[in-house]
């Protein structure tokens, strides 16, 4: 049996290599995308491509990721990740500073490193509660998206930590940078969220979807581009993405979702330019309210002043 996905190819990827552009659309390490692509794994307009074939705007990509009987090959490992911050630390919980290009936990298909193994390798015992390969994690940042993490080290805090966010009660602030300058510049986008009717591993507002609710102000306006920040009600799979692509707004760097790949070029960018910035909750035993916060990455910083420059 196999996960197929498929997509078709956006203008930001055009002439793209397969196993590059694989892996940037689903979140697949490039060591996974070439292996597929060598596998036969990897099909455009219904014809198998190599690795290392350039991809044309408007194509048909599906990749055919292979599962067990039982349902997809993940399963943890411990593995060091290079850039992982540990902002705090204590008996129920740590808070992490996830660098792009690392998932949550692992999943089929993915083979680069973890939040969840890079704990297990720094020597950190996590909770149990959930999915063997999801334990510990309470909410997920896209492997593209960098910033603050919490993961559950006790049972309890598992528990209400799950709970709190549930209830929307954690606060949760980003910030990304848009192409355009929204208007109004202060905002709040109410619509709903699900997964694309016609490509796999997006997501679209639909009527059909699943509540969504992302407030949104901007920051500073520049020429090409503005600073928003972001301030998420709800929590759903490419929320933010999604909302700003809607808006017409999209997050420079992200061609999943329409972002102009001469700008992303112009400022050095092969992420989308989003970042969990901070991080609030009452804490799950103690019932403190902490707040932990992340400075912009080395690559978003230099991708802003690069705009702010004109």
């Amino acid at each position: 049996m196999a996960d197929v996905r498929a997509v078709l190819v956006p203008e930001g990827l055009e002439g793209e290599r397969v196993d590059a552009a694989i892996s940037r659309l689903f979140g697949l390490s490039r060591t996974k995308a070439a292996d597929l692509a060598g596998g036969g794994h990897v099909v455009v307009d219904g014809k198998p491509v190599l690795k290392s074939e350039r991809l044309t705007a408007g194509s048909m990509l599906e990749v055919s990721l292979p599962r067990d009987e039982d349902g997809p090959r993940v399963s943890p490992r411990a593995e060091p990740v290079p850039g992982m911050r540990i902002v705090h630390d204590d008996h129920d919980i740590v808070v992490v500073d996830k660098p792009a290009g690392v998932a949550a936990h692992p999943s089929v298909g993915w083979d680069g490193p973890d939040v969840v193994g890079g704990l297990a390798a720094a020597g950190f015992r996590i909770s149990t509660s959930g999915a063997p390969e999801r334990q510990g994690i309470v909410s997920r940042l896209d492997v593209g998206t960098s910033g603050l993490m919490v993961v559950a080290k006790s049972e309890v805090a598992y528990t209400r930590l799950k709970q709190a966010f549930r209830s929307r009660s954690v606060d949760k602030t980003y910030h990304t940078l848009v192409q355009g300058l929204p208007d109004p510049v202060v905002g709040t986008i109410e619509a709903p969220i699900g997964r694309h009717p016609g490509y796999d591993y997006k997501f679209a507002v639909m009527r059909s979807g699943k509540p969504s609710v992302t407030h949104y102000e901007v920051i500073e306006a520049f020429r090409h581009a503005s600073l928003l920040k972001i301030h998420l009600e709800t929590g759903r799979t490419h929320q933010i993405r999604v909302h700003l692509a809607a808006l017409k707004h999209p997050c420079v760097g992200d061609p999943l979702y329409g972002a102009d790949p001469s700008l992303a070029k112009r400022v050095g960018l092969d992420r989308q330019w989003l970042h969990a910035v901070g991080l609030g909750f009452e804490h799950p035993t103690s019932g403190e309210y902490v707040h932990f916060e992340s400075p912009y990455p080395q690559e978003l910083q230099h991708a802003l002043d690069v705009v702010a420059r004109g």
